[in-house]
């Protein structure tokens, strides 16, 4: 079924059909919108403990970089086996959103304290928007401004399959000393233009995401695909956070 398809690899297609397929779902143990976005809210505030945690680890002088590294690649490590375990939702959901809150809240700090003359508020301004963009996408998806059709979907996936590709060509690059690539971290025109873009994309996730949950409940998905929901929904909003801090501190790197 390929309306079935998000740019975001944790809601796809197989995601819920094999959950539905493979179990006997009732009424009331069925996915709902209500649940997810539930669940969701207990993610973030999960994200925002470890933040906390993390953030006060810098501010009193304590080394970071065991909780960035902890965060970023335990994250990955739970995120992945989550995608294949959809079932273990309900406990590796949790743990992928206290992993990323170490990852979040250290680099947060790191963007505040680099940017404390320059821009004093800068992490603020960049919750600000995110959730104002998160807004935004939720009522233009519910008043059906903008709808995921296949051509739509298609475009989304396309572009970011293409920024992941990219940037993992950098990683690369990078460990090899090549390093030749400004307007990834400076404020040059092309810079900006270019965060701009991915910032566009990352908000657009969202309208594929609302799609994929909205669709699993009308499938029928089981109860814990909730948890998994939720935890695809939070895995975009975190990239949509960190691609707004850094296109806002490359506007803050000209002034």
């Amino acid at each position: 079924m390929s309306l079935f398809r998000s740019g975001n690899p944790t809601l796809g297609e197989n995601r819920f059909r094999d959950t539905v397929l493979g179990n006997v779902v009732t009424h009331e143990n069925a996915m709902t919108v209500k649940g997810t976005l539930n669940k969701f809210g207990f993610l973030f505030l999960m994200v925002l403990g470890t933040s906390f945690y993390s953030w006060k680890e810098f501010a009193e002088g304590g080394n970071v970089q065991p909780l960035i590294w902890t965060g970023a690649l335990g994250g990955l490590v739970v995120a992945i086996i989550l995608i294949f375990k959809k079932q273990w939702a309900p406990f590796l959901a949790p743990a992928y959103a206290l992993l990323e809150g170490l990852f979040v809240g250290a680099i947060s700090a790191y963007y505040s304290y680099a940017f404390e003359d320059r821009a004093p508020n800068i992490i603020i301004n960049a919750v600000g928007l995110t959730f104002g963009c998160a807004i935004a996408m939720y009522l233009l998806y519910s008043f059906k401004i903008i709808k995921a059709t296949q051509r739509f979907k298609s475009i989304i996936i396309t572009a970011t399959a293409g920024i992941a590709i990219f940037y993992l060509l950098v990683l690369v690059l990078r460990a090899f000393g090549y390093d030749n690539m400004p307007f990834l971290h400076e404020g040059s025109s092309m810079g900006i233009g270019f965060s701009l873009f991915v910032v566009a994309i990352a908000a657009l996730n969202l309208i594929l995401d609302f799609d994929m949950i909205e669709q699993g409940v009308e499938m029928g998905a089981p109860k814990y695909m909730e948890w998994y929901g939720a935890f695809g929904l939070l895995v975009t909003i975190v990239w949509l956070y960190l691609e707004i801090l850094r296109l806002l501190s490359k506007i803050s790197s000209r002034n």
